[in-house]
């Protein structure tokens, strides 16, 4: 039998986790944060201390990482055993993950990690390549995106409700750092399937965009 997918890819804050889950919820379906298996991969290395740069270690640590996701309303990640759930929004996290994502080797150990969650009834996987790499004949694809200005004021409105520092200037030059860094990257770069349906965000309530997801697949 056949496991409908749904790819929702875009850029960094673009809430495509948050609809995602809402909407793998809806429809009873797997899940599948991508994003969070490289944040994941980066915090692994960054407790290691080992050198960005340095591919064969990086590759070495992807083989042997365990993990465990549990999501429910909020997606929560075990790393070997330990809940790493609170290091994945760090912003010294998701730029050490832009970083090993662009390496052409480690990509290809993960890619069959992703794989493996396409499972019956269905899967709901968000990322940068879902759809055009790691999903490619996936039946209904997304891509969901927001101008860099209002992805960093939601990331950081995000940041002072938990009570963290946050620079605006300085989240919003990051953003815009990360989009150029997937985008050029030599290796499943961040572009929008020919086949998948695009949504602006930006003036888009969350609802209204989990609506139109949602009438896709209905």
């Amino acid at each position: 039998m056949t496991v409908p997918v749904l790819t929702i890819d875009g850029p960094s804050g673009a809430g495509k986790g948050t609809v995602s889950r809402a909407v793998a919820k809806k429809l009873g379906w797997n899940y599948l944060d991508s994003g969070s298996i490289y944040r994941s991969l980066a915090i692994a290395v960054l407790k290691q201390a080992v050198d960005l740069a340095d591919e064969a270690a990086i590759v070495n640590i992807a083989q042997a990482m365990m993990l465990e996701f549990d999501c429910d309303d909020e997606l929560a990640v075990r790393l070997d055993g330990e809940d790493i759930t609170s290091q994945l929004g760090l912003e010294s996290t998701g730029n050490a993950a832009s970083i090993v994502a662009a390496l052409p080797e480690v990509r290809r150990v993960l890619l069959q990690k992703q794989k493996d969650f396409k499972q019956l009834p269905g899967l709901v996987a968000d990322g940068r390549d879902m759809g055009t790499v790691v999903f490619p004949d996936a039946e209904y694809k997304v891509f969901l995106t927001a101008s860099a200005a209002e992805r960093a004021r939601r990331r950081y409105k995000q940041l002072i409700e938990k009570g963290n520092d946050a620079n605006l200037t300085q989240i919003t030059n990051e953003i815009e750092e990360r989009d150029r860094r997937d985008m050029e990257r030599k290796t499943a770069p961040l572009a929008m399937a020919n086949d998948a349906l695009y949504i602006d965000s930006s003036d888009m309530t969350l609802n209204s965009v989990i609506e139109e997801v949602l009438n896709l697949i209905h």
